[in-house]
């Protein structure tokens, strides 16, 4: 609790003081006080932010994120927006920032105050150097369901600059196409549209002889082609026997599947598109696949990567 709002209920500044003098409270902040003992959890490190700030205070940056859910832990500094008209001062684990556009960026009811998800997002991925952490952050807050590729489009829109304004608008577009992770962004850039081939669909679902209900992360429905994209470098065994069964179950509808993960998508993403050709060249496919470079295999021409 802020020292105004003890005053408010009828404590006096005496009766404050002791509290302190004998450890039954803890000075958090100037002004801020834990009233209890203990460890103090995130949640308090946050309320006493906006308490010392003062209103209208407004949580904004990566601790934004995390009391919207879309990171899974709150910084060590917590970041906290003030209007542009007030001046206050950081503190040990506390920094302020001032923010122009105070109304369509602060959510109006959400507590504690904080930036709406899509203003917060946009600000820490104007600040972030890895392009990476950007496109993390993107699919993150779309997969949650906690904002939609539209809004945070209408978001961007509304600032004049931004760091990764090109970037943010390719990934946006790739989640309204059905991107839903990392690795089938780098999918879909590396090895689908540098090399020209065929759009597949996306996350459809798929429900099994045995009657469950299922994901395919990229089928080539036209040509009878299953890709799984799985990000895990090492499978725990029951997660190999469940990929073992999706495979199956792909064999047993007349379809073939490829498995790729991080190392052959990222590493060797020619050779991954080459070996797509070749399999969707064998059930139909009469497409031309674009080199991406000398050193990609289909530089040598269109029947060198079909053999």
């Amino acid at each position: 609790m802020s020292r105004s709002q003890l005053l408010a209920l009828g404590l006096t500044g005496s009766a404050v003081a002791a509290r302190l003098a004998t450890a039954r409270w803890v000075r958090l902040l100037p002004g801020v006080y834990a009233t209890f003992t203990g460890p103090v959890p995130p949640i308090a490190r946050v309320w006493a932010a906006v308490l010392y700030a003062g209103p209208p205070a407004a949580v904004g940056g990566v601790a934004a994120l995390w009391l919207w859910g879309v990171v899974p832990a709150l910084p060590e500094v917590v970041t906290v927006c003030v209007p542009a008209t007030r001046r206050v001062r950081d503190q040990p684990g506390v920094r302020v920032v001032t923010l122009a556009r105070w109304l369509p960026a602060h959510h109006p009811a959400a507590l504690p105050p904080r930036l709406r998800v899509e203003e917060a997002l946009l600000d820490v991925a104007a600040a972030a150097d890895d392009p990476v952490r950007v496109v993390d952050l993107l699919l993150r807050a779309t997969q949650s369901r906690h904002t939609t590729a539209e809004r945070l489009r209408s978001a961007l829109g509304q600032r004049p600059r931004h760091r990764w304004r090109t970037l943010v608008g390719e990934v946006l577009g790739d989640v309204v196409d059905g991107v839903r992770s990392p690795l089938e962004l780098r999918w879909a850039r590396d090895v689908d549209r540098r090399h020209r081939l065929p759009s597949p669909e996306r996350n459809v679902e798929d429900v099994g002889p045995d009657g469950r209900r299922r994901y395919r992360d990229l089928r080539y429905r036209r040509w009878g082609l299953v890709v799984e994209l799985d990000g895990r470098e090492a499978h725990p065994d029951d997660a190999r026997f469940r990929d073992r069964a999706r495979d199956n179950l792909v064999v047993e509808s007349g379809e073939v599947p490829l498995r790729y993960g991080w190392r052959e998508v990222a590493g060797t993403p020619c050779e991954v598109a080459a070996q797509v050709v070749r399999v969707l060249r064998r059930r139909g496919w009469n497409g031309t696949p674009r080199a991406c470079g000398p050193r990609c295999p289909f530089a040598a021409g269109p029947g060198t990567s079909s053999d």
